[in-house]
């Protein structure tokens, strides 16, 4: 073979060599490009999916944390609620509260509850009777048969113009317990619930009882 054959023979396989190796370098780059960019998009949607996550998270948080506080409240209203009553039931709303008239001697002490003679007469709240009897249980004959409950929080309840009393001095009662039997008794212009809410047990302390009942959550 001559030199110049010999020549163009290693001339092409170094080609050929360079040619493969820029081909295998062109393939690594492709491939290490489309791994990176593989990586980048599991990055990315891991990042995103961990976004949504974390938002659905905060949410059903959020959500559960409303529905405790609803919850909550209305268990406080239910509970507000039960601890006082009306102290009858089927009523009608008379005589109001420092109302005037020639009835009294002064202003009305009380929230009269048209009833009919006989009606189950409730006690409005939990607490012990510290009065009981005629000559309204000893605030005067104006009351007629009358009952005092004293409760736990310093607030005392009086009920008057009674046909019955059921309960005696000493005697403690739950929240909505049969005590008595409206009437007319004492100064009365027909049968009702004459009622009071009281700072004390006597005549003269008295306070708005719709008023009073209202803030407690009863319907009155």
């Amino acid at each position: 073979m001559s030199p110049r054959v010999t020549s163009r023979s290693s001339r092409t396989t170094a080609l050929r060599t360079r040619a493969a190796v820029l081909a295998a370098g062109l393939g690594a780059s492709v491939a290490l490009g489309a791994g990176v960019a593989a990586a980048a998009d599991t990055t990315a949607a891991s990042t995103t999916a961990g976004a949504v996550h974390a938002q659905a998270e905060a949410q059903a948080k959020a959500a559960q944390t409303a529905t405790a506080k609803k919850t909550e409240a209305k268990q406080a209203a239910a509970k507000k609620a039960a601890s006082w009553v009306d102290p009858v039931k089927k009523y009608t709303l008379s005589a109001k509260f420092n109302q005037a008239g020639g009835m009294w001697s002064h202003k009305h002490s009380g929230q009269d509850f048209a009833v009919p003679t006989g009606t189950d007469v409730l006690a409005a709240h939990g607490g012990t009777v510290v009065k009981a009897g005629g000559n309204g249980a000893g605030d005067g004959p104006a009351y007629g048969n009358a009952i005092v409950i004293k409760h736990g929080n310093g607030t005392y309840s009086q009920y008057a113009h009674l046909s019955r009393i059921d309960v005696k001095i000493g005697q403690v009662v739950k929240t909505g317990q049969h005590i008595a039997l409206s009437g007319s008794t004492g100064n009365s212009s027909g049968p009702h619930l004459h009622f009071e809410i009281r700072t004390t047990p006597n005549y003269g302390s008295a306070v708005d009882p719709v008023a009073f009942l209202r803030a407690q959550g009863v319907s009155v």
